[in-house]
């Protein structure tokens, strides 16, 4: 819909815009339920983290008392002018304590300069750089104390153990342990939010869930959390994010299967049976297609990221930022086709504007990515690293900035 009108716009527009060179070389439009799996990971960046643990809300946030360490909150516009910010917004968050500790010994220094300055020189600097070196200060400190009170909630969380799980998902690992550790979590009662994303991720990761975890996971959650919940388990399941597989696609159906063909001795039938099973899988069969699970060899520096996997600690490339990249690369949807019709996308449409010759190499390395249903710092601050390393400039337009949470509360038919 949003294409249509914005073709039609232009078409209106056409007299006008005759013979002007395009500014922007490329647009993209994403519906957010292409890629559900990248909104419901836990984000590790330092912009996200802080919109998950503080809420980031009309580019700004207000830290409480826990943060600013005083009986007041206070309200920062986190944009270019915070010089501290901007310089960490995109690093992974194990970077961002080393960084806030170095741009500390950096101010001292500066502050330190004072001594031994004449009356003409103190004057310059109290003019000139004072107020300047303060206000960074102010910001230095009151960044540090949201990485502190970020580590505190994570640390009672589990955190690690939370990653660990979320990671086995995507890549398809221990899957019993992974929903034995979902049923711990909603016995637990640790929070209805996360169980229920968790949930969600282990359905789409897994091209549904198989009825009996299906009804016992479901049975769980609302005892647990009441049976008010129902409405909500309607809601994900008529969105995708939650749902059962047909009985066809159950590991069961498919071992009766196998069981009959080795009895059969038809063994090159049985790799067959398990390939066809693994087409059934969306997200596995365009996870392998698109490469979403890095192989490196060792651990991820995540100090020198190689890849946009590093929002995810280097576990996972965002699809719909791998999605941009490979279309970039390649000029056009050519050899995607395949993914295509796995993302169940019916329409695609690709304009080259270097045929009509009008546009400049400079306009061609400006794109806008437009996300419909939101869009997660993650996303953005992936596709800011392959401008960086590709020479890009993004302008992100979305109807909302995103994350899990908001996500399932958006779900949800019990409101906190």
């Amino acid at each position: 819909m949003s294409y249509e009108l914005w073709r039609k716009l232009e078409e209106e527009e056409d007299g006008e815009t005759k013979g002007r060179r395009p500014e922007i070389g490329h647009v993209f439009l994403l519906d957010r339920d292409v890629d559900f799996v990248t909104a419901l990971c836990s984000q590790v960046v330092y912009e996200g983290l802080v919109d998950d643990t503080f809420r980031v809300k009309c580019g700004s946030v207000d830290f409480g008392p826990e943060v600013t360490s005083s009986d007041r909150s206070f309200k920062v516009l986190l944009n270019a002018e915070d010089k501290v910010f901007n310089e960490i917004r995109n690093e992974h968050f194990s970077n961002v304590f080393g960084f806030l500790s170095q741009k500390a010994r950096n101010l001292q220094a500066q502050y330190d300069r004072r001594r031994g300055m004449d009356i003409k020189q103190m004057k310059n600097f109290v003019s000139q750089e004072l107020k300047g070196l303060k206000q960074e200060h102010r910001l230095l400190s009151v960044h540090i104390g949201a990485c502190e009170s970020i580590m505190k909630k994570k640390t009672k969380q589990d955190f690690q153990e939370l990653i660990k799980t979320e990671h086995a998902l995507l890549e398809g690992f221990n899957i019993r342990e992974s929903t034995s550790y979902i049923e711990e979590h909603i016995d637990r009662q640790v929070s209805p939010i996360e169980s229920l994303r968790l949930m969600c991720l282990l359905s789409i990761t897994e091209n549904g869930l198989i009825p009996k975890d299906y009804r016992s996971l479901k049975t769980q959650y609302l005892q647990s959390y009441g049976p008010e919940h129902l409405l909500t388990f309607s809601n994900l399941r008529r969105a995708g994010l939650l749902t059962e597989q047909a009985p066809g696609d159950t590991l069961t159906a498919v071992e009766s299967k196998v069981s009959k063909l080795v009895t059969d001795k038809a063994a090159g039938k049985i790799t067959d049976a398990f390939s066809s099973l693994a087409k059934r899988s969306n997200f596995r069969a365009i996870s392998k297609k698109l490469n979403l699970i890095p192989r490196v060899d060792g651990e991820y520096d995540l100090k020198v990221p190689r890849d946009m996997a590093y929002v995810f600690s280097g576990a996972y490339v965002p699809l719909s930022c791998r999605l941009i990249e490979q279309v970039l690369e390649r000029r056009s949807w050519q050899g995607l086709d395949e993914v295509v019709r796995l993302l169940n996308c019916n329409e695609l449409a690709f304009t080259d504007v270097t045929k009509e010759d009008k546009a400049s190499s400079e306009s061609l390395r400006l794109i806008m990515v437009v996300f419909l249903g939101g869009c997660t710092f993650s996303e953005i601050s992936a596709l800011r690293f392959l401008g960086r390393e590709k020479g890009y400039r993004f302008i992100f337009l979305t109807t909302a900035i995103t994350n899990s949470a908001r996500l399932m509360e958006a779900m949800s038919e019990v409101k906190a």
